[in-house]
């Protein structure tokens, strides 16, 4: 069956555009670093005040990284999605299914990290008082 003219070279700009899109912005796709979860948080029921306002810092500082990456894999993935074939409805519901299966797994460690010091944070609370 013989393409449209008008249909292969709008595919073609699509591609230039998105081809474009990563040469200027391609530094992000590199940017893209899994921030690992902090070790060696304070213990609560034996750290000092100073050592947990530094875990208090350590979680934040992790929090912010974790957004950043986030953001990141978000915005490569609509490049990404972009750059499928509009007619390729399966490359795209599987590309979802792997984005959301990633993204939902670095919101999940987030999530017990930051969980995990909160534990030693109601354990520091129990022990002051």
């Amino acid at each position: 069956m013989p393409v449209r003219p008008e249909v292969d070279s709008m595919t073609m700009m699509k591609k230039v555009c998105v081809s474009a899109a990563f040469l200027l912005f391609g530094f992000q796709a590199i940017a893209c670093d899994y921030p690992p979860s902090p070790k060696n948080l304070p213990n609560g029921s034996t750290a000092t005040k100073d050592e947990m306002l530094a875990g208090v810092k350590v979680i934040s500082k992790y929090q912010e990284d974790m957004a950043t990456y986030l953001s990141c894999i978000e915005a490569e993935e609509v490049v990404a999605m972009q750059a499928l074939a509009d007619d390729d409805e399966e490359a795209k519901k599987q590309r979802k299914e792997m984005f959301d299966k990633k993204y939902n797994a670095a919101v999940d460690e987030q999530t017990r990290t930051v969980e995990q010091f909160n534990v030693e944070i109601r354990a520091y609370k129990a022990k002051a008082e």
